[in-house]
């Protein structure tokens, strides 16, 4: 069975919504490193609406020198959307629409061959994949830094989801990553 992943950019404050404002100088070697790594893994992404949208616009004319636009470009990117259409997918290489249930699609995804499935661009999506005990593991990577503002991931109301502490790691300028799996009784 393959797994689903999500990584977020994370201020102390809880924080998730447009980390650029706040993570532009944190970034350091060993966090490049890991977020490399991980992409080595991922044969697979799923995108929200949003995220899509937002990354459609920059990441296809991005230089392609970079390692993130090559990975990104060239991955498959399966999005869920109920306002977008096939037509839009159109817009970025290797994007397709999510037709009918998100869960079911996934569940379906996760029981074919291949590698680690990435939730990117997406707060309702990783919130929606977690949620529905989708998601394998979750990684929060938290800058030194409080945002002030903005989207958390987590939100009042929401059902209790015990998670596990699987790794932890702090990088030279202060981030830490959190890996985290939903815990099993």
């Amino acid at each position: 069975m393959r797994k689903v992943t999500a990584g977020l950019f994370h201020s102390v404050d809880g924080v998730v919504q447009d980390p650029f404002k706040f993570q532009f100088d944190s970034f350091d070697d060993q966090l490049g490193q890991m977020l490399t790594g991980v992409q080595d893994r991922v044969d697979t992404v799923l995108m929200g609406r949003t995220g899509w949208s937002e990354w459609a616009g920059y990441w296809p004319k991005a230089e392609q020198d970079i390692d993130f636009a090559q990975f990104i470009n060239g991955v498959p990117k399966h999005v869920a959307s109920s306002t977008l259409t096939s037509g839009d997918m159109a817009n970025w290489s290797n994007s397709s629409l999510i037709e009918g249930d998100l869960v079911d699609f996934v569940r379906q995804l996760k029981s074919q061959p291949g590698g680690e499935i990435a939730a990117m661009g997406g707060i309702s999506l990783v919130r929606q994949l977690l949620f529905a005990g989708l998601m394998d593991e979750l990684s929060l990577i938290t800058h030194p830094v409080v945002a002030g503002e903005g989207r958390h991931l987590f939100e009042p109301g929401d059902p209790t989801t015990r998670l596990e502490l699987i790794r932890c790691d702090v990088t030279p300028k202060g981030n830490v990553v959190q890996v985290y799996r939903k815990k099993v009784d």
